[in-house]
């Protein structure tokens, strides 16, 4: 169906649902805290399924740093790590929860975070270790790190070798190092928890995180051959991402799978986000959770719309892992992650792989500072033909006027070098 005759779409059912869903979560988790249970707090590159088979309850620190920005707490959050005498401007996105724990009670978001009783975090760059090391100083807080190892090799179209091949994209002393690690975890969990580990409970775990990597696949094929796109990447993020941090659980694969169901319903009703799609844009970094409404604010006067975000696509990508070994095959699932986002060229191919399946007329990219590796994928979409607006800006920091150079760069990109 064409452009013009495509009915706008309204919100997602699969975005509502997943943020009911959390919020109904993260009020259990708190009162299941209370009584006893213990917490983790868990980054994004940590190995999560360990903690889903155990049955331990967790947090993912980035996704908190991401509801605290987007309820505007982020600044309050920010001058608690300064009041400690710690740099406030640099790293933000790790720092913001541990800055979270000061807010008071009611203005906290949804009742505020339980200290955790334990922290995980890949040791990924000085300042992160740092962060953690701060969680750590609380008696009542205990801080687990994964060493950071470095590729020295990378395979073309790795998105295509790891999830059966990866023994051939990583090196063996990596996936034997972060393997070691994962029971090395194990141990610390158990002593500390009493809780048991089974490693067939891991493997139902991680055989379910599969299943919902090839929903979230089917869903990014399917909006990356759908013109005009039927979903706002506002509703794509929430209803991809709060899944993720339930992996390993029937609830996430069936939201993966629901995901999909929706979107193949909108693209065939020939539904859209922007009837009058002109501009089709990518957004490459981290979502800007103190403004998510930016990402529609360019439809009316440039019919440009947003059609891509690297949390559909890593979890299409990023996530499926198959193996006889459930814990070396973890190890595979993590010990790359960092470069397929950050490290060219694992990160330059697929952003321009991605960009060129999405037929995106340009890219906007977001650079924090503690984001390696991004003039090389700005260099490589260049090359190939497709205009970068690359930004320094942080993601999760609203204060100053942020948000109005973030838009006004944007909206001087597209007239500057998009025919508009």
């Amino acid at each position: 169906m064409s452009a013009a005759h495509a009915e706008p779409i309204g919100r997602l059912a699969a975005a509502t649902a997943a943020t009911a869903h959390q919020k109904k979560w993260f009020a259990e988790m708190r009162a299941e805290v209370a009584s006893g249970v213990p917490l983790a707090l868990v980054n994004a590159d940590a190995p999560q399924e360990i903690l889903r088979a155990m049955g331990i309850p967790y947090v993912v620190n980035q996704w908190w740093a991401s509801v605290v920005a987007a309820k505007r707490m982020g600044p309050q959050s920010l001058q608690s790590i300064s009041a400690q005498g710690y740099p406030d401007d640099s790293y933000q996105y790790d720092a913001i929860g541990l800055g979270s724990m000061d807010l008071p009670a009611d203005r906290a978001p949804w009742g505020g975070m339980p200290r955790p009783d334990f922290v995980i975090a890949e040791s990924s760059g000085d300042a992160t270790r740092k962060v953690f090391d701060l969680w750590a100083k609380h008696p009542d807080t205990e801080f687990f790190a994964f060493e950071r190892s470095s590729a020295t090799t990378a395979p073309d179209d790795w998105w295509d070798v790891v999830p059966h091949r990866w023994e051939d994209a990583y090196a063996s002393d990596r996936l034997d190092l972060m393997t070691s690690e994962n029971w090395q975890l194990v141990e610390f969990l158990t002593e500390r928890t009493g809780r048991t580990f089974d490693l067939d409970r891991l493997a139902a775990v991680m055989g379910l995180v599969n299943e919902q990597a090839e929903w979230n696949r089917r869903t990014r094929d399917l909006l990356a051959s759908s013109r005009p796109t039927p979903v706002s990447i506002n509703d794509s993020i929430p209803a991809v991402m709060i899944p993720q941090w339930h992996r390993g659980s029937e609830w996430a694969r069936d939201a993966a799978r629901s995901l999909y169901l929706e979107v193949e319903q909108a693209v065939r009703g020939g539904r859209a986000v922007c009837p009058d799609e002109r501009i089709r844009l990518m957004w490459i970094g981290r979502g800007l959770w103190f403004d998510l409404g930016l990402y529609q604010r360019f439809q009316d006067k440039y019919g440009a719309v947003f059609v891509w975000s690297m949390y559909l696509a890593i979890a299409a990508d990023g996530y499926p892992r198959y193996g006889n070994d459930p814990m070396r095959t973890l190890a595979a699932r993590f010990v790359g992650f960092t470069d397929q986002l950050y490290t060219p060229p694992w990160s330059s191919q697929w952003y321009v792989k991605e960009a060129l399946a999405h037929g995106v007329d340009a890219v906007v990219h977001l650079v924090a500072d503690d984001v390696p590796g991004g003039t090389f994928t700005t260099a490589a979409l260049e090359e190939a033909g497709i205009p970068v607006l690359e930004i320094n800006a942080s993601n999760a920091d609203s204060r100053g006027d942020s948000a109005a150079v973030v838009e006004r760069s944007i909206g001087e990109f597209l007239e500057r070098r998009i025919a508009v």
